[in-house]
């Protein structure tokens, strides 16, 4: 389904796109970076609103939210399309492909929203591919669930344009953003994008009091050098503080970086521990059981609060406050 874009200009026979940093000029006949954005008689049109590839409940936990309604489920949606192109994206068949090229269905947003509450999910997600390529459809959407007292979730690699964020902040409650490293080189390199829009654009979502929760994708070779995790700490620690919570999680061989070997488990503990011994509260290690860095603890007392086994909770000790119950410290969760 075609929808006009929310966000772009007209320059001269050209039509300037607004949603991303990426700031396409495209002209009559043509598609953006992403594929999805086409000019259309003179009109900027998003192909794939309310076309979603990949459909799902899954846990909170999945996306990764560790501090956002722990334990609850989540209705998530994927669409086509993306305004990175990485070498590592576990979801290039859908992220790295033309609309036609693989199976939909039509899920507009007044059913996206009925079948969030069919399903009894606390709040929707767009996710598995880049949801700012999905804009005017996530937009309606939570639009439609804030009325409903349904709570919003992108999973985002951060490089949505200034102008998307302010239409869509009223209306996201959180986000999961990928800091996938810490040098233009490196984002040029497997992103074909650039670092700077990503690091505003997390202290933009943070400043507005959206729940953040950062992952970094750590890629033996590429961006687990100990200049690398400083430089990524350091940034937290001075934008957004020391109660973000930041998931390292596990590289495996995928799409055209399949000639690496998965990240060893002593990288994914050195960035653990590089992390806490700078400060930071909640840190988390993803993608690998490495015996209790899933679970959160008191920052305090080191009290086990929520025990995972994975995605499962196996105990929580927050259900009913946001309190650690042994030494009374405040932790940072929305419940």
């Amino acid at each position: 389904m075609k929808k006009e874009v929310l966000t772009y200009d007209k320059v001269g026979e050209y039509l300037n796109c607004k949603v991303c940093e990426r700031k396409c000029t495209i002209k009559e006949g043509d598609t953006g970076f992403c594929k999805m954005r086409a000019n259309m008689n003179g009109k900027l049109c998003a192909l794939n609103y309310g076309t979603a590839s990949s459909v799902a409940v899954d846990p909170i936990e999945k996306k990764p939210l560790f501090h956002f309604y722990p334990g609850s489920t989540v209705f998530s949606l994927g669409s086509v399309g993306c305004n990175f192109r990485c070498k590592h994206c576990q979801n290039w068949n859908i992220s790295q492909v033309n609309l036609e090229e693989i199976p939909t269905r039509e899920i507009l947003p007044e059913e996206a929203i009925r079948l969030t509450k069919q399903y009894g999910c606390k709040s929707i997600a767009w996710t598995y591919n880049e949801p700012t390529i999905w804009f005017e459809y996530t937009y309606d959407s939570a639009k439609l669930a804030k009325k409903e007292d349904i709570a919003t979730v992108y999973v985002t690699n951060g490089y949505m344009s200034e102008e998307s964020f302010d239409l869509i902040k009223p209306y996201l409650d959180a986000a999961n953003i990928d800091l996938k490293g810490m040098s233009d080189k490196f984002y040029r390199d497997l992103c074909q994008a650039r670092l700077q829009p990503v690091l505003d654009n997390i202290k933009r979502f943070y400043e507005n009091k959206i729940h953040i929760e950062i992952t970094n994708l750590i890629i033996p070779g590429y961006n687990d050098s100990k200049e690398d995790l400083q430089a990524l700490i350091k940034f937290m620690v001075d934008e957004t503080g020391l109660e973000v919570p930041l998931h390292f999680t596990r590289f495996f061989p995928y799409y055209e970086l399949g000639q690496l070997p998965p990240t060893p488990v002593e990288s994914l503990r050195r960035a653990y521990n590089m992390a806490k011994e700078a400060g930071m509260k909640y840190v988390y290690i993803g993608n690998v059981s490495t015996g209790g860095e899933e679970s959160t603890l008191c920052p305090e007392c080191g009290k086990v609060l929520i025990q995972r086994n994975g995605f499962e909770i196996v105990d929580d000790e927050l259900k009913e406050t946001r309190k650690c119950p042994t030494c009374k410290a405040p932790i940072n969760i929305i419940t």
